[in-house]
């Protein structure tokens, strides 16, 4: 007797799955409405005293709903307004390379100066990164969203008022916070809300946008004086505070603080008023309440076993993608062209003509190819213009070779790079970091891969134009490599997401979800002696 009871408690200390509950008509699953009760309310008054639905259900419950299939007319209204700030941040974005040379003589500023300028913005970035899953967590996305403004109407003010250095910074440092809080929230705010076999495209549009704002600025940038740049990515700003008021907040945010009727409302307003929404909203409400049930994760929590695979998988990608050189090639591509010879003014021209329809293009494959392909593509034409840049510079550089041919071979790389980046690496990673977190891990991993992404990005922009007047030929060859080992990382390591519902993702890719119980903890909860459980077996189909 005292074997088997040692045996039953070494059981219960490993990792204890959820069974299927056999009660369907209780609160937790009535098909009329969600329940108002939290999980520990329910876990007291359950007949067997514990949440038993199993996550292979909820796949199966996402696969059978019609309901979220249908795109209405609040649905695109609503991705247009949210990716209106992403038109914000590209504005900020493009900025630095269009009013290069306007203010280094009008303020007399020298090269680190002009870096500092340039790459506070992702020191910005940073800031905001840092804060940002909480914010969106206590303010919900859409108020979220307001706050951003705030901070970005702020900071262009600034940018455009200056007269000398600090306040440039400040101004480019209240833009960056904005942008920073924009990153996270607005590909959050668009995957809760958006169906699943469209739900890629749509998020991709933020990338589509971010292209637009930088388009703008690198033509306007070449004819318009830089406070008077400053000023019209100041108009948008205040559009967007104004469109804010007319979108509903995302039903999912909603669930989680437990306003399901508000939860009903928005879901209802999104999908049409004539479309039956109780299956989606009782699948949203069971995934919600299972991955509450150990309550709000914080980030040292963070680092378990269970939540490892996403969170490489997200930090991972963003890691790659600011260290692919990116965010310094945008920012400074003015730089580029005069250092090899071409026209700045033309060679931003081009850019911004193509950039546009490209990300349009992405936007339409992404939910087609896929976001497996469409990223390895990506950093392949990404190594590709990186290895053309590396060997157009080296002959300028170490040999004195082609004099000719380096303008023409610094124009194609500078435009492979950044074109192919916006097609693919530049919006795909953070479609994949608004899928892949349940919502009780949302906020904490969601910041820690927003600030790898600023941070990583700081580093990269504030270096770059150092680098870039140190070996031009050896950053860009390390910039290549980079991207090859991108494509590995992709290959083995990042799953395909299309055509899923969030809640079909989540669940696959812990393959179960589980709830980490101790002998002692469950006797404190009374759930010891009616609970069954069985020791989970980690890959099984």
């Amino acid at each position: 007797m005292d074997r088997q009871k040692s045996m039953e408690r070494g059981l219960l200390r490993k990792s204890l799955s959820i069974r299927e509950r056999k009660f369907p008509n209780e609160d937790l699953f009535l098909e009329t409405g969600l329940s108002r009760k939290s999980p520990r309310d329910i876990i007291k008054k359950s007949p067997r005293n514990i949440i038993t639905k199993s996550p292979r259900d909820i796949i199966k419950k996402a696969q059978n709903d019609d309901g979220d299939c249908r795109v209405t007319a609040t649905v695109f209204l609503s991705t247009f307004v949210a990716v209106s700030g992403s038109f914000c941040t590209g504005c900020g974005a493009g900025f630095s390379s269009g009013a290069q040379s306007g203010i280094t003589k009008d303020l007399s500023l020298s090269v680190a100066e002009y870096s500092m300028f340039g790459s506070i913005l992702t020191l910005g970035g940073l800031i905001g990164a840092i804060f940002s899953g909480k914010v969106a967590d206590v303010l919900g996305r859409k108020r979220t969203m307001l706050f951003c403004e705030a901070f970005c109407l702020t900071g262009w003010l600034a940018v455009a008022l200056a007269q000398d250095a600090l306040w440039l910074d400040c101004g480019r440092l209240l833009l960056g916070i904005g942008i920073g809080l924009f990153s996270y929230v607005i590909p959050i705010y668009i995957a809760e809300i958006a169906p699943k076999h469209v739900r890629g495209s749509f998020v991709f549009a933020n990338q589509l946008m971010q292209n637009c704002g930088i388009a703008l600025f690198f033509i306007i940038g070449n004819f318009v004086p830089w406070r008077l740049l400053a000023i019209v990515g100041f108009v948008p700003c205040v559009l967007h505070v104004l469109c804010l008021f007319f979108i509903p907040e995302s039903p999912r945010w909603l669930a989680k603080k437990g306003r399901d009727k508000e939860c009903r409302s928005a879901l209802q307003r999104l999908r049409g008023p004539d479309v039956d929404i109780s299956r989606e909203a009782n699948t949203i409400r069971d995934t919600i309440e299972l991955s509450e049930l150990d309550g709000e994760t914080r980030m040292a929590e963070l680092f378990q076993r269970r939540y490892a695979y996403p969170l490489l998988i997200g930090v991972g990608l963003m890691f790659l993608q600011q260290l692919s050189g990116s965010s310094g090639v945008t920012y400074y591509a003015s730089s580029l062209f005069q250092k090899g010879g071409f026209p700045s003014a033309i060679g931003t021209s081009v850019i911004a003509t193509i950039m546009v329809p490209k990300a349009m293009l992405g936007t339409i494959i992404v939910d087609k190819l896929g976001r497996r392909t469409l990223l390895m593509s990506s950093c392949a034409a990404m190594g590709l213009s990186a290895l053309l840049l590396s060997v157009s510079y080296g002959f300028q550089q170490s040999f004195g070779i082609l004099p000719d041919l380096t303008p023409i071979l610094t124009c194609i790389g500078v435009l492979g790079h950044i074109v192919s980046f916006a097609m693919g690496m530049g919006g795909l990673p953070w479609i994949i970091m608004a899928e892949i977190f349940p919502m009780n891990v949302k906020v904490s991993a969601g910041t820690l891969v927003t600030v790898t992404n600023w941070l990583f990005g700081w580093v990269v922009t504030y270096t770059f134009n150092f680098m870039l007047q140190w070996n031009a030929s050896g950053m860009f060859f390390i910039f290549s490599m980079v991207s090859a080992f991108s494509i590995v990382f992709i290959y083995f390591l990042v799953p395909e997401t299309k055509g899923r519902s969030l809640e079909e993702i989540q669940a696959l890719l812990s393959n179960y979800l589980t709830i980490d119980k101790t002998v002692e903890e469950c006797e404190r909860l009374n759930t010891l002696g009616n609970c069954e459980f069985r020791v989970l077996e980690l890959g099984a189909s």
